[in-house]
């Protein structure tokens, strides 16, 4: 197998386990106010691309091209409101294929382990909890809130059950609780709670955080079933994820810098938090506001306009606006692989305009497209020996823009490439493979996303 597609393995994409490496000003006095999750490679059967080794590169490109084309939909599903938004109905994508990272820690006074997914579109931190009325099997046990000292339910009066703006709903005047459906068919629902959470200062010792978590008695259609995972770590700006929940600790402040896929030898990625994250100069920073959504809590862009290989398509000003119905706009996002360009964005299909530019570049090289592409990709070339002109692609925002290099804008094998771009349905996703070798910091103190080139081979916990 051609050594340029060891992006593909298992081993570099799917099921991360993340270990938390927490700085806190108990034991660290440099950086009191930050810490760091470092994501250690997991390459169990239960991953999504186990043996993916034994396919051919179109199959490994149409699974991949599938997982984004999945994550994009159930986001889409969420952003429309199509996803019953109420507030016991939290938005966390599970997926079956779906680029997953976990954390893993322990809970409770009994110190009893978990191994969650991470997720930086999803709020809600849940695990499965006995007793259970229907629980998907798991590998490791599930945990018992009875023999936790420090468990506690969450009271109906506190601002996340109670008021206009509540997140879970009071039952019989008892009981937080919270029912999140998803498409498909998978479900969750349990009570609202807090526990102790214990995440590693080094590697011998750990410091219990108080946390607001969602104890499941009642799961559907899980994907990780039959896993060590038993729930999922919310990252996003909702009012009870990770982020907000420790926003003084971390200054609603956390970043990742994603090494780049076609390396031969696996890295680990490393989620920082707070004062953790480096200070970059800031000439070489670019940055851009995020702007709120009504309906979901997605880190949207004000995306203005798109060049290719230099050239400005010059798009309306409102193509990539998101719509009254809650649908279109563009928004960054690690859990879809691929970029989505809107094919029904406000005033005109943007993907074909994209594509357009990109046909005309290559014809200028007199490239002969495949005849045959991975399902998905729309333009394919024949690559003759030693072509690296790929064309680059700008995104151009109210104040900076972001540049993803010609190498990272496609996906590149020894005798052909295509565009790395797939065709959006009422939305546009700046997707991980077009965040490779960035520094990314999402800013909600200031609503801001900061960006920067970085080699992230060299972002080390």
């Amino acid at each position: 197998m051609p050594s340029t597609f060891g992006f593909i393995n298992a081993k570099l994409l799917f099921c991360l386990l993340v270990i938390s490496i927490l700085y806190h000003s108990a034991f660290v006095t440099s950086k009191p106010t930050g810490f760091s999750l470092r994501a250690v490679i997991d390459d169990s059967p239960e991953s999504p691309l186990y043996l993916i080794e034994n396919l051919t590169i179109a199959e490994r490109l149409e699974r991949l091209i599938k997982i984004s084309y999945a994550r994009v939909n159930y986001l889409n599903l969420v952003s429309s409101g199509d996803a019953k938004l109420v507030p016991d109905n939290i938005r966390i994508p599970i997926l079956r294929d779906a680029l997953y990272y976990a954390v893993a820690f322990t809970i409770g006074s009994q110190g009893h382990p978990v191994k969650l997914l991470m997720d930086t579109g999803g709020g809600l931190i849940w695990t499965q909890c006995l007793p259970c009325t229907n629980c998907f099997p798991q590998k490791l046990p599930i945990y018992n809130p009875t023999a936790s000292t420090s468990y506690a339910t969450l009271p109906c009066s506190h601002p996340l059950c109670n008021g206009d703006r509540r997140l879970y709903n009071c039952e019989h005047g008892r009981y937080c609780v919270y029912n999140a459906q998803y498409g498909g068919g998978a479900s969750t629902s349990g009570i609202a709670s807090t526990e102790a959470f214990h995440f590693f200062v080094d590697q011998r010792s750990t410091h219990p955080f108080n946390v607001i978590f969602g104890c499941s008695y009642d799961s559907r259609d899980i994907a990780f079933m039959n896993t060590d995972i038993s729930g999922i770590f919310g990252l996003s700006f909702s009012p009870d994820s990770m982020a907000s929940q420790f926003s003084a600790l971390i200054q609603h402040r956390f970043s990742y810098c994603l090494a780049p896929f076609d390396d031969a030898t696996p890295r680990p990625l490393v989620l920082r938090f707070g004062e953790d994250i480096p200070q970059l100069p800031p000439q070489i920073v670019g940055s851009t506001q995020l702007i709120a959504s009504p309906t979901s809590y997605f880190f949207y862009l004000g995306l203005k306009d798109i060049s290719v290989a230099g050239h400005r398509i010059g798009f309306p000003p409102s193509i990539f606006q998101i719509k009254p119905n809650g649908l279109g706009g563009f928004f960054i996002d690690s859990g879809a692989l691929f970029t989505h360009i809107d094919a029904d964005a406000l005033g005109g299909n943007a993907y074909a305009e994209v594509l357009k530019v990109f046909a005309a570049y290559y014809g200028s090289k007199n490239l002969k497209q495949t005849g045959a592409s991975p399902e998905g990709f729309e333009l394919c070339y024949e690559r003759p020996p030693n072509f690296d002109e790929f064309a680059a692609l700008t995104f151009h925002f109210d104040e900076s823009v972001y540049t993803v290099n010609g190498q990272y804008m496609h996906v590149i094998a020894p005798n052909f490439f295509c565009v790395g771009i797939l065709k959006g349905s009422s939305v546009s996703v700046l997707g991980a493979w077009q965040q490779q070798n960035k520094r990314i910091i999402y800013d909600g103190g200031r609503g801001v996303l900061e960006f920067a080139d970085e080699n992230c081979m060299n972002d080390i916990a």
